[in-house]
Parts: structure tokens; C-alpha cells; sequence
């Protein structure tokens, strides 16, 4: 029998990526789904092979872990009552939208002793673990970042994502380019910020030893203008990222295994774990402190 897991959520990842992985992983019995409409958490159930629920004290009496497909916003919130419960956790980012939560998430977390593991995509993506190797061998100095995403056209699974237009590409994309930039340079010491055109927002970094990084972050750009890359430079030379191909659903697994080897041997401080993920919202916080939106109309 693998470890009992419980989905906690039931909107496009979920159904795409959480759900279809933990379905599918020989490590993993997924007792339910847990979502606040019941209907949909039924029907998402039923595919999967399990029950469906909104009562979240009867799915965290029947399992040992519990992976979380929900708005940041809610998911502080779910992720801390798991964790008190003695629930190991597989979270996605960012792990919340202001550092309090943030914080109560990660110290109930340790608090527990449970295992957790932030699900930043390109982290777990197996096609790049020889690039994140070169990465950790250091001599960078200087990295620049670019996100310039156009995700809100017809068609989109994200164009009605609330929180994605409210909070913009630094807190959607921006998880993911601090998540990178600190394998190279480090963790984030200084922060400044800028707002550009639209959700467009330009983030310096400061890393301890020096290093200094660049993010360029939306999530609303013109289409035309839409670009992904990471880039470091120093002694080593130049280091460009390969292009993502990987399906997220092998990311996923991978990050997946990492939580299971964790629970399984005892092992906790994941790099990517629940107080990685505070790290990221404290930088996130920081930048987004430094932005003036403009006031929206009546």
C-alpha cells in the first residue's frame, strides 16, 4: 500500500497535473478530493478512482499527506491546518500571498516535523537537471531572468484566474524566476522593484556573496512581446538555460518522489520546502512593496 494522499482542490492543475500524477504514481493511494463544490470535486473524484468531499476533517483523518492544487490565497490557510493535523505536504507556489501566512505555514510545518516540498516546476524538470548541476558548481555572478507571459486570451486555461489578474506576473511567474536565480547566486538579500506597461514588473536582487540578478516578469504582455529565458554569467563563462519541453505532469512526478523519499526515510529540508517557499514570498512581498499601481476606477 503507498502512502494515503488526499488533492486538495479541483481548478486546472489539479485536474491537468495533481490529480493525473498522483492517480498514476505506484507510491501513491489517493483516498479523496477535497473542494469546496462539491459537484466538482465529485466529478474530478470519479475520474480519478477515489471519493470526492468537502469535508476536510474527514479526508485529513484518512491520509498521510496531502498535495494542494488551490489560489495561494486559500492555500496558506489548508496547508497549515494539514500540516497541525501531522500531515506531510506537497505544495504549489507561491505558498502564499503575504509573508504572515507565509510564515505560519512554514513554522507549523516544522513545528509537526512533517515532510514538504514546493512544487517549482522547472526545479523538478528532469530534462534540466544537468543545467541546474553546472548551476550549483557556482562562479556566477550575474543573472538575468525573463517571464514575459500572455496568458489571459480566449482559450486560455488561466484567462479567469482572479488571482493571476489581480497579483500580475510577480506573483505568478515570480515564484519561478527567485526559485532560479538563487541556485546560482544564492538566497536574496536586497530587493528593489519597478512597474512597467500593464502587469509588468522589473525586480533587482541582491544575493549574499555579491551576485546581483534581473527579473522581468508578466503575465499579461502583448503576445508578440511573450519570451522565456535564464541566463547567468561569470568566470565559467556564459550559461544559458535549454528550452522547457518536459510535460509538467514529469515535473511533477519527480517533485512527487522527492516528498515520498522524504516521508519515507525521515528526511527533512528539502531545498524546495515549505521554508524555501516563505523565502520566495519575502522577496515577492518586498518587490511588490516598492510598486505603485495605479488606483482602479469606480
Amino acid at each position: 500500500m503507498g502512502v494515503r494522499f488526499g488533492l486538495l482542490g479541483t481548478g486546472q492543475w489539479a485536474t491537468s497535473v495533481h490529480g493525473p500524477g498522483l492517480a498514476a504514481h505506484p507510491g501513491v493511494d489517493l483516498v479523496a478530493v477535497w473542494g469546496r463544490d462539491a459537484p466538482r470535486a465529485s466529478a474530478l473524484a470519479d475520474g480519478l478512482g477515489c471519493r470526492g468531499t468537502t469535508d476536510l476533517d474527514a479526508v485529513l483523518g484518512d491520509v498521510d499527506a496531502v498535495a494542494l492544487a488551490v489560489a495561494p490565497d486559500a492555500q496558506a490557510g489548508l496547508a497549515t491546518r494539514s500540516a497541525t493535523a501531522g500531515r506531510h505536504l506537497l505544495l504549489d507556489q507561491p505558498v502564499a500571498l503575504d509573508v504572515a501566512s507565509a510564515e505560519t505555514l512554514a513554522s507549523s510545518a516544522a513545528v509537526a516535523g512533517v515532510a514538504s516540498v514546493v512544487f517549482f516546476t522547472a526545479r523538478f524538470d528532469p530534462g534540466l537537471a544537468p543545467w541546474w548541476d553546472q548551476l550549483r558548481r557556482g562562479g556566477w555572478g550575474v543573472a538575468t531572468y525573463v517571464e514575459m507571459g500572455s496568458i489571459f486570451g480566449a482559450g486560455s486555461p488561466y484567462a479567469a484566474s482572479a488571482w493571476r489578474k489581480e497579483r500580475g506576473g510577480l506573483w505568478d511567474v515570480g515564484p519561478h524566476a527567485v526559485a532560479t536565480v538563487t541556485v546560482g547566486l544564492g538566497p536574496v538579500e536586497t530587493v528593489a522593484a519597478v512597474a512597467g506597461p500593464g502587469d509588468t514588473v522589473v525586480v533587482a536582487t541582491g544575493h549574499r556573496g555579491g551576485g546581483a540578478g534581473s527579473l522581468l516578469l508578466a503575465v499579461d504582455a502583448p503576445p508578440a512581446a511573450r519570451e522565456r529565458r535564464a541566463t547567468f554569467y561569470g568566470e565559467r563563462g556564459v550559461l544559458h538555460r535549454p528550452e522547457l519541453h518536459t510535460p509538467a505532469s514529469e515535473a511533477y512526478r519527480c517533485a512527487l518522489d522527492d516528498l515520498l523519499a522524504a516521508i519515507r526515510d525521515g528526511t527533512r529540508g528539502h531545498p524546495c520546502d515549505a521554508a524555501f517557499g516563505l523565502d520566495v514570498v519575502r522577496v515577492l512581498a518586498a518587490a511588490d512593496a516598492m510598486i505603485t499601481r495605479p488606483t482602479p476606477g469606480p
